[in-house]
């Protein structure tokens, strides 16, 4: 038994020109599966695939103004194709963001409502990832929170410090997921979350099972009544396990 990490969610405003943006700086496609929710992935896409990392925006009343603990990092294949993504960026509605990151060679950017991102320098590890070279998790213990996840999900454990592990799909294919060690508590929900999805033919109520007992909590986000379950994990970020696709 296992979990496909499948999509990045967005909470928004407006979630079809956020929709827009992230499809525009992408470089992917737009549909929708319903009213409030805009589903970016790649053009000629067929969603699941461990080949990317899609990105789901659902439109909310009022999106928290939160510390985000989970954030996008955009690749870049030289100093050129870094400096045009940016302009690009900038050109469709990103502005920069101070997150006290000081003199580093990565651009740090805010999409339209505000979720900061980062346009990386070109690193060869991100060479064959897409444009999505990571999704990062802040958290307080890389160790623990690499061992919840590397058991959460199929995904392999590429790298495990004390500051940060990396893990990627066992398929080798798509974005890495890091999780970085950063000092803050969790207090509020996040804007951005990760969404997980069983096999087919796998059971939604038995891989919720095993996630409590590797020390997933129930989370309460206001979801109501539906088809998903929303957790948490050890340090309190929020996730959902999508039904078996």
């Amino acid at each position: 038994m296992a979990l496909r990490l499948v999509q990045v969610n967005f909470k928004a405003r407006n979630d079809s020109a956020l929709g827009r943006f992230w499809a525009e700086a992408l470089g992917w496609g737009v549909s929708s599966e319903g009213p409030g929710v805009t589903n970016v992935e790649p053009v000629g896409f067929t969603w699941p695939d461990a080949a990317a990392v899609c990105v789901d925006v659902v439109s909310v009343p009022d999106p928290e103004t939160v510390k985000y603990r989970a954030h996008l990092d955009l690749a870049t294949t030289s100093a050129a194709h870094h400096k045009e993504l940016v302009a690009h960026l900038l050109a469709l509605g990103a502005t920069p963001a101070d997150v006290g990151q000081g003199d580093v060679p990565w651009t740090v950017l805010a999409d339209p409502e505000g979720n900061v991102f980062c346009v990386l320098e070109p690193r060869p590890i991100y060479r064959d990832t897409g444009p999505i070279a990571t999704v990062v998790v802040n958290c307080a213990d890389p160790r623990a929170m690499a061992r919840f996840w590397s058991e959460a999900t199929d995904w392999t454990l590429h790298e495990l410090t004390d500051d940060h592990a990396r893990l990627r799909s066992a398929k080798g294919v798509g974005p890495y997921l890091e999780l970085l060690r950063t000092s803050g508590v969790e207090t509020v929900w996040n804007r951005v979350h990760l969404d997980l999805m069983p096999y087919p033919g796998d059971d939604q109520a038995a891989e919720v099972a095993r996630l409590r007992a590797l020390g997933a909590a129930d989370a309460d986000v206001g979801q109501g009544d539906v088809p998903w379950v929303c957790l948490a994990d050890p340090e309190g970020n929020e996730f959902c396990v999508l039904t078996p696709g």
